[in-house]
């Protein structure tokens, strides 16, 4: 074994242990997977903290082009001015156990960027499933389609996510920060679909939530903190005349147990947060669970 895939193997393996995975694929598709093709050529940067990127400070430079300094959880740069980076591999192993990619299904990725997350996700839904993945920005989903070439079941869509007609998904999983979930994600989950992404209904709130379609709605759950650049359309509220906006401080967001379309579900007394079209309620689908 090489040492370039040693530490991969390694880096894989200390992943799949943080993130307590049950599901032996998630390291071999970690281990597989090789990073450092979908970065670029090196040496490359380092972000150390990711919201400073921007402006260009906290950042180190690898010592060389070996790509066996990228195989640890690090934030890696793929375009510095727009702060968008290759994102924290811990964080991914995590949303990854938490949803639970099965063989067969359908994953819409949505912010793929140059492509190594979605390579990640196709492995996991082996055989038989596919993985759909939409990025806004035109030079990194050309990127994306040359180094997702060789996995057949990757299909690159250089598209506005928020505006065009998702395809029906087992699992959606966003990687740029909404204000809330648009009511085209919500519709194209299958029963039984997760949708993952960042919650940022406030500059200074950050949470990862994941989303289930369930019989009688859709069951909300916050799971952890997260922080991601924001999503281009789904990143300011409504400012039309009429629109409804609530805003809820972090406890409050924290507390959120299911999500309604407004047009469905007249918001109530459980509304912690209001965005338009959808809201978010304290009250759990299954009483018995209710914040």
């Amino acid at each position: 074994m090489s040492r370039v895939a040693e530490a991969r193997r390694f880096y894989a393996r200390l992943l799949a242990s943080h993130a307590g995975a049950q599901d032996p694929r998630l390291e071999e598709a970690f281990a597989a997977i090789p990073r450092e093709a979908f970065l670029g050529p090196g040496p490359w940067t380092v972000i150390t903290t990711p919201w400073t990127a921007r402006n260009g400070r906290n950042t180190v430079e690898t010592p060389s082009a070996d790509p066996v300094h990228i195989y640890q959880n690090q934030l890696v740069a793929l375009d510095r001015d727009k702060g968008i980076n290759n994102g924290e591999p811990l964080l991914h192993a995590m949303w990854m156990t938490k949803i639970a990619p099965k063989p067969g299904e359908h994953v819409t990725h949505i912010g793929a960027g140059t492509g190594y997350y979605s390579a990640i996700l196709s492995r996991l839904v082996e055989p038989g499933g596919k993985v759909t993945a939409y990025e806004y920005e035109a030079h990194l989903a050309a990127r994306a389609v040359d180094n997702l070439a060789g996995y057949t079941n990757v299909t690159v869509i250089h598209g506005d996510a928020v505006r065009e007609e998702l395809p029906p998904s087992d699992v959606i999983y966003v990687n740029a920060g909404a204000i809330a979930p648009p009511v085209s994600w919500l519709q194209a989950l299958k029963p039984g679909g997760r949708l993952v992404f960042p919650w940022r209904p406030v500059e200074k709130v950050g949470l990862a939530v994941m989303v289930t379609r369930q019989e009688k709605g859709f069951a909300c759950q916050p799971f952890m903190r997260s922080w991601f650049i924001p999503c281009i359309g789904a990143s300011h509220p409504d400012t039309t005349p009429g629109a409804t906006v609530k805003v809820p401080t972090s406890a409050q967001a924290k507390r959120s147990r299911s999500v309604f379309l407004t047009r469905q579900k007249a918001p109530d007394a459980t509304a912690i947060a209001i965005f338009g079209d959808v809201w978010f309620s304290s009250r759990s689908l299954d009483p018995r669970k209710s914040a």
